[in-house]
């Protein structure tokens, strides 16, 4: 019988689809559609493996208590394991999050603490201090996946084998959404290890920290660090999770191409993902743009643009300046 014993078990093997439509013509452009996944996103890889992680190293008891500054996704990938393996799960988000994402946390039974997102990542009051205060006041885990190595970990055993199969191994370009910097790195590593020639590019967000860090290797002016629109990608400080010696390039998507993008996937390809999604296949378009048509650009699609209704409207992005007249 064809029966898994739990909903995690049905993680992963993701399907990979042509953007046959969008990018008709040159260089083939294929999304790895991680909606699939039984959380709806690709979060849900590293849920499991980040609880596993501070079981082995002894700082996670029985019937104890997880803690996570999260936008949202990754919240609900470690709730998922928190609830099959029995314990408490509190997340600390900053207040840009959709309402969907802290609604849909709370109906998993997570502890949501909204904090301000305009304060700098050392405030107290911002979603990562608030999480260190939980910790160290309530003796929580903290898996904290900017600085936990079994965040690339687990998409170098994962995602990286699966582009490579699903390729046979032909992909010649893969472009990732920088967000912990988990997901680029780990899945570059296993691919450039099986093929050091596979060029690798980060996907940026105007106001974030990777694209200036990548080529100056210093974090940029205070003044060019900046709140953004796009979810999910972009950071105001350096993750230890992102290898840079796995990645090549980072380019940077603004709010209104992300946005742009995200909704014309969806009326060209019927594929509806959030605006991180949409970033990244601008990005995979203006990679594959000067490539010969023998090449195979892949990127990914981190979770569905239907936890973001409440922005992916034409009311909110025309208040929002993302529209053209």
């Amino acid at each position: 019988m064809e029966i898994y014993d739990d909903i995690l078990q049905t993680l992963g093997n993701t399907p990979l689809v042509r953007l046959s439509r969008y990018v008709p013509d040159g260089a083939t452009v294929a999304v790895k559609v991680e909606s699939f996944n039984p959380g709806s996103s690709v979060k849900d890889r590293i849920g499991l493996a980040l609880i596993e992680a501070g079981e082995k190293a002894g700082l996670l008891k029985p019937g104890g208590t997880i803690v996570e500054p999260t936008s949202g996704n990754t919240g609900l990938g470690l709730a998922m394991a928190a609830i099959l393996k029995g314990y408490r799960m509190v997340c600390t988000a900053a207040d840009k999050i959709p309402p969907e994402k802290v609604a849909l946390l709370k109906a998993f039974g997570v502890e949501v603490i909204v904090c301000p997102t305009d304060v700098g990542a050392d405030d107290p009051r911002s979603y990562y201090k608030v999480a260190e205060r939980i910790r160290d006041e309530e003796g929580a885990y903290l898996p904290y996946q900017y600085y936990n190595q079994a965040n690339p970990q687990a998409h170098y055993h994962t995602t990286g084998p699966e582009v490579w199969r699903q390729t046979d191994g032909k992909i010649t370009h893969w472009v990732c959404g920088m967000g912990t910097g988990g997901t680029i790195s780990g899945t570059a590593r296993y691919l450039k290890e099986q093929n050091p020639d596979i060029r690798v590019t980060g996907v940026d967000t105007v106001g974030s920290v990777y694209a200036y860090y990548h080529q100056h290797r210093e974090l940029p002016p205070a003044g060019q660090i900046h709140p953004y629109l796009i979810d999910g990608i972009g950071e105001d400080f350096m993750p230890e999770t992102v290898w840079w010696d796995t990645i090549d390039d980072v380019v940077t998507i603004d709010d209104k191409t992300g946005y742009r993008v995200t909704m014309e996937l969806a009326r060209s390809e019927a594929i509806f993902t959030g605006t991180s999604g949409g970033a990244a296949v601008a990005a995979a378009v203006e990679v594959a743009r000067d490539l010969p048509d023998e090449a195979l650009v892949v990127t990914l699609l981190p979770d569905s643009g239907e936890r973001y209704l409440s922005k992916l409207n034409e009311d909110w992005m025309r208040e929002h300046g993302l529209l053209d007249d």
